[in-house]
């Protein structure tokens, strides 16, 4: 151990702690508990970002000796990132959804617990989370992988829409199928390791074994199966539309700003950072993909009438663009996308949660059943305008960052894969400008003037300005943190082999 502190560990076991007294104690102090958990959580957590820009943060102790199995925690420029974005989402999710309790939407069904269960199950995602962004140690991260199902299932199948549990069911499946797959490839690891001489799951030891090319392209198509469902990318992606639709959008505003990130984030640790060469291989076909993404979930999101739906099709729309950066091999591409798996996640929470205020208001996302919101509640609908904005890609905002750096990054080497995803940016403006001119613009029905009878509360606003401050903050000064990401980035391109092409050149190694 590299500290006489064990903060990773701590940071990691704080909301677990916390967790598990918020289940015992039932009520408004169950919730409470739970909020003050994720605030604790949230100072730790920034307390690691900024120790691990200035010293050596990783623990390593022996686990399972015997296999090769070690507690390994580390904390490089991508881990930072994404703690961060989890323990500031956490507390606010769960101040969103903290009249959960108290009122029920009329499009949904009657909840299955108390509001310390929903806060109890947001902190073991947090906790989760965190050690798989920290783990140093392949089966220490599938364990965590694995273990963020089980209270996202239970949030999904805890409270929101009468089909909950069917989508709740369906979203373990493909993802139980995902992780499956993914078992093998861990199994897969040891086996290498252990027939090289000496047994080890560590991310590091591994990519200095040599191996067949055959095994390495075997092994990532476990590993990357599992991200892309994860992710999600078409076509393994049909899980997150009925999820999201059925879900409370806090919920749901975890499992997209959170969850789905660690697709991403194994295809960079472990895909490119394990298996270099079958990464280069499979290029081709994974860049493809990432196209297809882009455009069908923005097409989808233009043709959805169901408001929580359309986000989701964004998200699969803008994972497309993450990957597309992953897989171009540059460190500016790569670089945007670690970036934009940040900024994506505080967009597509403010987009959630503004969904969700609507929900409450009307009691319905139908895009048909709105129309003149913005004459009732003005400051509603600015922040659902900025949240879409900044989902487009908008100059200002913390997405056009990332976005800009991954089409800028992969230009030299996918210049078709380029040329297609501007049209995605292009779509993105019309799903979010015509979304917002139904719901938000004209002239309001009675049926509306009844349902939306004020404008953001004094919580919603504690809420919703975190997020959009962050986006604004990230946007217009975003160089301190492409700082800290491009080191993830730099070291990802020194394992896979790759240099920068030159200005002018169109490709290079």
């Amino acid at each position: 151990m590299s500290n006489s502190i064990p903060l990773l560990t701590i940071l990691g076991v704080l909301p677990l702690a916390f967790a598990l007294i918020a289940f015992v104690v039932r009520g408004k102090a169950g919730k409470q508990l739970a909020l003050v958990g994720s605030l604790v959580t949230l100072a730790v957590g920034v307390w690691a970002f900024f120790a691990a820009g200035s010293g050596d943060l990783s623990e390593l102790v022996p686990w399972i000796p015997q296999i090769g199995a070690w507690y390994a925690l580390s904390l490089d420029g991508m881990g930072r990132a994404m703690v961060l974005l989890t323990v500031i989402l956490v507390p606010i999710v769960l101040g969103a959804e903290w009249t959960l309790d108290q009122k029920k939407a009329e499009a949904h069904a009657e909840p299955r617990w108390g509001g310390n269960v929903f806060g109890a199950l947001a902190l073991l995602v947090e906790g989760f989370a965190l050690f798989v962004f920290m783990s140093a140690d392949v089966l220490l991260f599938y364990i965590f992988f694995e273990a963020t199902l089980i209270p996202m299932f239970f949030l999904i199948t805890g409270w929101g829409g009468a089909k909950r549990g069917r989508a709740a069911m369906k979203f373990l499946l493909f993802s139980l199928a995902g992780g499956l797959v993914m078992l093998f490839a861990v199994i897969g690891v040891y086996g290498i390791t252990a027939g090289a001489g000496q047994p080890s799951f560590l991310i590091d030891d591994f990519a200095s074994i040599p191996m067949s090319e055959t095994v390495q392209k075997v092994l990532f198509a476990g590993f990357f199966i599992a991200f892309a469902v994860k992710a999600p990318m078409v076509p393994v992606h049909t899980w997150l539309p009925d999820t999201a639709e059925q879900a409370l959008p806090g919920a749901t505003a975890l499992l997209v700003g959170i969850l789905d990130k660690i697709g991403t984030f194994g295809m960079i640790r472990i895909c490119l950072g394990m298996l270099p060469g079958a990464s280069l291989w499979a290029t081709p076909f994974v860049v493809v993909l990432a196209v297809i993404s882009i455009i069908y979930g923005a097409v989808l999101a233009i043709t959805s009438t169901n408001l929580l739906r359309l986000v989701a099709y964004t998200s699969v729309s803008h994972f497309g663009f993450m990957v597309l950066g992953i897989f171009a091999f540059t460190t500016t591409a790569m670089s945007g996308s670690i970036f934009y798996m940040l900024a994506h996640g505080f967009s597509s929470a403010a987009l959630f949660l503004a969904v969700g205020f609507l929900l409450n208001r009307r009691g319905s996302v139908e895009i048909a059943d709105f129309g003149g919101v913005q004459q009732l509640a003005p400051l509603l609908a600015g922040v659902f305008l900025i949240s879409g904005l900044a989902t487009l890609g908008l100059p200002g905002t913390a997405n056009f960052v990332g976005e800009f750096s991954i089409m800028t990054g992969s230009w030299q080497r996918q210049t078709a894969a380029v040329v297609i995803a501007v049209l995605g940016t292009v779509l993105a403006a019309v799903y979010v400008l015509w979304a917002y001119q139904r719901v938000f613009t004209g002239q309001p029905t009675d049926a509306v003037k009844q349902s939306v009878t004020s404008d953001l509360g004094g919580r919603e606003k504690l809420v919703i300005g975190p997020l959009i401050a962050l986006l604004l903050l990230f946007g217009f000064y975003p160089q301190p943190m492409i700082n800290v990401v491009e080191q993830t980035a730099s070291t990802t391109m020194n394992v896979v082999g790759m240099t920068d092409p030159l200005p002018g050149s169109m490709g290079g190694k």
